[in-house]
Order: C-alpha cells, then structure tokens, then sequence
C-alpha cells in the first residue's frame, strides 16, 4: 500500500492532476482485492468511478450499500443493482422480493419472461394480467400452444397439482381447464368425480358471462355423464339455461325437480315437462298413471295459461319501465318469481348508475342466497365502497343497509348447500369490510372514539384488492394527519399520489411497494378505473403540496414506524386476527363472542361501550347491537 500512497504524494507534488484519479482507482482495486470494501468505495468515489463501487458491491452480494452508491452517485446504475439482486432472489425462490425488485426497477416483462423460461406459467400469467395487461392475450395464447401437445400424456398427479397452482394465483379459467381434462383414461372413477365437481365450484364462484357459459356447456354434459345430474341442473340455472336445466332432470327420470324448474323459474315450460312425462309413460306402456296424467290435463292447461299470462305482463312491465309496478305484482307469487324481477331491476339500476338505490332495492325485499345473484351483491358491494363522501355521520344509512344485505347473505351461505368455502370466505370479508365502514362512520359521532375510526382507516388498507386502493390510502392519509401522526399519513398519501399517477397511466407497475414491505397491505392489486378525488382536483392538488412540503422536512421521519413485531402496528401476523372493532391486531386480553370466532380487544371494547353510553343518541348503540345479532354475546 505504501507504494500507492508514495505515488499519490508524488502527483501532487508535480502537479500531475490526470495521474491522481487514475491512483484512486488503482488504490481501490487493490483494497478490493483485499476485501477491504469499504476503504476501496471511498477511493472508487475520490477516482470518479461510482459505477465500479456499484459493481464491487454487486459482485460482493451487499445489495444495501450498492444500491446507495447508485441512488447517490449513478442513478443509471439503480435498475443494474435491483436486476441482480432479483437475480440473486430468483435463485434463492424468495419470488415475492424478486418480483417486487424488478417492479420497482419498472421491468415486469423481465419477471414474465423469467418465469416463462422456467416453465412458471401460472405466475408469468398473473404478473401479465396485473402489469403488462395489454400482453396477456398474447401470453394466455402461447401457453396454450406450448402446452397443448404436452396434456396428451400428462399424468392425473400434474394435472391436479396445475389446477391447485391456478387457483391459488386467481387464474380459475386455466384451472377449470386443468380440471376438465381429468378422465377415465388416466385416472379412477372417482377422481374424475372429485375433479368436475370442483370445476363446477368454481364455475360458480369466479365466472361469469361468455366465459362461464363456454365452460358450462362443455363441463354439464360431462357431468351428466358420471351422473351429477343435479349440480349440471344447477349450473345451467346460473346461466338462465332453463329448458338445458328441465331436461337435465327429465334424462335422469327426476320429475319432481324438472316440475319444480318450471314452476318457480320458467313457468313457461310446465306444459312441456307434463308433454315429456306422458311419452315417457307411453314408451313404458304405463296406461294407469297414463290416464291419472290425462283426466289432470285439462285443469293443467288453464293453469300453465294462467302463468305465461303472469310472466307475459311483468316482463312486459319490465320493457316498459314500470318497475314498480312490475315488483309489486310479482311480490304476489313465488319468492324466486319475486327475485327474478328484483335481480332484473338491481341489474338495470346499477348500469344506470344508481347505486344507492339497487342496494335499498335489496333492504326491501331481502338478498336470498342464490348463486345467479352473487355477480349483483358483488357488484353493489364494489360500487359502494367507492363511492365519495360517505365516511361521515350523515352516511351511517347506506352503510348500515349494506351492512345488513350482507348479513343476510352470509347467514344464508351458512345454510346453503354446493356453496364453496371460498365463496363464503370472499362473502365473510364484504361484510367485515361493510362493518368498518359503518362502524367507522358511527364513531366519528362521539369525540371520545373518533381515534378507532382512525384505526379502522388503517387497518382497511389491509382490504385494497377489495376496496379502491386510492380511496382507501387517502382516508387513511388523512385521518392520521389530522391525528397527528405525521410520517404514517407521509407515507399513506404519498402512496396514494404514487397510485393515482399508476391510474392515469394505465400501468400498475409504476406503484412502488417498497415503503410497504413491512405491512400485510396487498401489492398486487387491481387499479380503479377512475380516480377516486377525480372531481375534486383542488384536495388532490392539497394532497400534492402536502407531501411535497413533509418530504423536504428533515425533522419529520418518513417511514412507518414498526413495532416489536417488526411490523406497522395495524398489521396482522399469520395467525392473528383482526379485532372487530379497530382492524388492528388484539395482541392482549380478548372479548369472546358466543356464536363466533371473532374477537375484540378488551381495552378497544370498553371503550366503545363507554362511548356508546355517554352518546345514546349516537349509531354507536346501533353497532353494538349489530355485533351481538352477528357475533353473540361477549363474555364477561
């Protein structure tokens, strides 16, 4: 090492300034050598050569002190750094820091073209489908191509095994078709069974439209074949397929059900299962149940007359508007008669764009758990959650109807049959997320409890693949602005800015999560389609300049401050569970409930019975009594 510094003393003392950065840069690579990493970047800097510091680092596997050289000194370098220690990630398997290394890096083709080349296609799929969307026609296609030979001489273990990986990455269209290719050629009877009957779930729960009628009419049939009859019926049902539904029923000799089919759903088809009844006697050459069916037939006649008349008006009163009218008449007849019209007019309102109004339409006449409904409560769901304006007192109503469509719903799936567990769990957290909401809304009644509602702002970012993430990351900005807990709202609003420009770009990889890594807040989530402050550029522009002022004040930290856990308090753990009061953790003593798993901190408990107390008037009492019709009684 003296000889270096003797060569350094030396160019200063000549003056040979081009010399000195050329030492620098010698001294450091000698340092390296050494493993001196540190010296060697302080000498990699004095020689102007970042990049080679960078590079040191990179090849040393510090990916913290080589991504701060490049953010400092060779920003170009940024990308380089998070490509190779995603690399490095990538061959560890942690393919949750890989992917989200390269999305900041604003490479997702790169996490695509990656998982392509190792066969991964069930996350090449999801990541194409979240961040490249314009590519994913062209992806599904290629692999579809590319694994259409392939399926030939598959075995039965891979193809569960690649259904099972669809589902769990939401890719259930791929997964139904997994499941359909399961038969008698490389597997058992049952096995075959299994397998289409959880297709047929899944039909249920994740299609709709187009896609969901391509499929039923491919997996009915075949289920029909292993003689399901009646979960074949079911899903033709789902698609308003009445007549396929009856002669489902009809091939397995089930009259009672192919009568009821017509008789609730499509009266219209009540003449036609007598007709399909009375040649089937024909053909068995049964004369007496014959002639029991033919001294009906006159009285039948009149009466299937008397039904087409009724459905023939209401849908006439449906074409023409009259959907009041159309309601009240059809509230006369059968509950599914009377859900039919109801589905129908929720349907036209909310593609008019009246929200409000489809849910109250549901507080009247009730929200049965049927299947063919579940797209319509979703939808109401959705559009509530996003709607402006409706976090405060004055909106405790439209939270509290919605709130109690979806408890009907969820006590309904309790006791519904062929429901999936997914469908019930997806149903289960609509209405944690209603409650909230309402809940939320009621404490911003009562001073005393307006810190829980600022909890519950938080503790909802947990629900982004549910609710608008920029709604949601404003109101919790917000509220913990105004609470004073500063670096918190920093990084909430600056998130949501990051989220608001990812909107009007139409790309979701330039959302950057890094701020988030030590929450349970969901990364890969769907955009909004709008912005949620849209109409109200002034307090968007507020926010801008807010955050711009915070990120040029040294004195206020801006990361989110963690706990023993090494977590955002909000957070939950594997394992934990949300109190059903604040969202947060309950961490020490828990209320029990006696009809059901949910759990309250005691101290937040006690403290909004208090509140509920000393503010009669409030919706607080309303929440409480809700939670006891949902929960049972706390224990004392």
């Amino acid at each position: 090492m003296g000889l270096y510094i003797c060569i350094y003393l030396m160019s200063r003392v000549t003056h040979l300034w081009p010399k000195v950065t050329e030492v620098h840069y010698k001294y450091a690579m000698a340092l390296e050598d050494d493993g001196k990493f540190q010296q060697a970047e302080s000498e990699f800097i004095l020689a102007e050569k970042p990049k080679e510091a960078v590079l040191m680092y990179i090849h040393s596997k510090n990916w913290i002190n080589a991504l701060r050289i490049a953010e400092t000194y060779e920003p170009a370098s940024v990308p380089e750094v998070l490509q190779a220690q995603a690399a490095q990630c990538f061959h560890d398997k942690q393919f949750s820091e890989f992917e989200v290394l390269l999305l900041r890096a604003q490479m997702p083709e790169l996490i695509v073209q990656k998982y392509k080349s190792e066969d991964m296609w069930v996350d090449a799929l999801r990541v194409c489908k979240d961040y490249l969307p314009h590519l994913y026609p062209t992806l599904q296609s290629e692999y579809s191509n590319s694994h259409h030979d392939k399926m030939s001489d598959v075995n039965i273990e891979t193809l569960l095994s690649k259904a099972n990986e669809w589902a769990l990455a939401g890719q259930h269209k791929q997964a139904i078709d997994c499941l359909l290719q399961v038969n008698t050629t490389i597997t058992e009877p049952s096995i075959v069974k299994r397998a289409l009957l959880r297709a047929a779930d899944m039909v249920n729960k994740f299609l709709f439209g187009q896609e969901a009628l391509d499929v039923i009419k491919v997996l009915s049939p075949r289920l029909v074949e292993i003689g399901e009859h009646g979960v074949a019926a079911q899903l033709y049902i789902s698609m308003d397929m009445m007549k396929e539904a009856i002669d489902t029923f009809i091939s397995a000799e089930e009259w009672n059900k192919a009568r009821k089919v017509a008789k609730e759903l499509e009266p219209a088809y009540e003449s036609y299962v007598e007709s399909k009844y009375k040649d089937r006697l024909l053909k068995k050459g049964d004369v007496e149940q014959l002639a029991d069916v033919g001294t009906l037939t006159p009285t039948h006649f009149h009466f299937y007359h008397a039904i087409l008349d009724i459905i023939g008006a209401l849908d006439l009163l449906a074409e023409q508007g009259q959907w009041a009218r159309c309601i009240e008449k059809a509230k006369t007849h059968s509950a599914p008669i009377l859900h039919k019209y109801v589905a129908l007019y929720a349907a036209k309102l909310l593609k008019d764009g009246f929200i409000k109004e489809s849910l109250n339409l549901y507080s009247t006449y009730g929200a049965p758990a049927m299947p063919q409904n579940f797209n319509i409560y979703n939808h109401i769901a959705s559009e509530i959650f996003a709607l402006p304006d409706i976090s405060g007192p004055s909106s405790f109503g439209v939270w509290e109807q919605l709130r109690q469509m979806l408890f009907e719903i969820n006590e309904g799936l309790e006791v519904a049959a062929n429901i999936n567990m997914e469908t019930k769990l997806h149903f289960r957290n609509l209405l944690l997320i209603s409650h909230y909401y309402a809940l939320r809304s009621a404490c911003r009644q009562v001073p005393s409890l307006k810190s829980i509602g600022v909890k519950i702002s938080a503790a909802l970012l947990r629900y982004t693949d549910i609710i608008p993430a920029d709604k949601a990351f404003y109101e919790a900005g917000k509220d913990l602005k105004e609470e004073g807990k500063l670096s918190e709202a920093f990084v909430f609003l600056n998130h949501y800015l990051d989220l608001c420009e990812a909107i009007e770009e139409g790309e979701g990889q330039l959302v950057d999560h890094s701020d988030l890594v030590q929450t349970d807040f969901p990364s890969n989530i769907p955009l909004p389609s709008r912005l949620y402050l849209g109409e109200d550029p002034r307090e968007h522009d507020n926010v801008r300049e807010w955050v711009l002022t915070v990120s040029m004040d040294q004195r206020i930290d801006q990361t989110l401050p963690i706990d023993d856990r090494q977590l955002y308090e909000a957070c939950l753990q594997p394992g934990e569970q949300p109190c059903i009061v604040s969202g947060y953790p309950i961490r020490k003593q828990a209320v029990s409930f006696a009809k059901s798993s949910n759990q309250a901190n005691k101290d937040i408990w006690s403290k909004l019975n208090m509140g509920s107390k000393m503010a009669p008037e409030s919706n607080v009492p309303n929440v409480l009594s809700f939670i006891t019709k949902w929960c049972g009684a706390p224990s004392t």
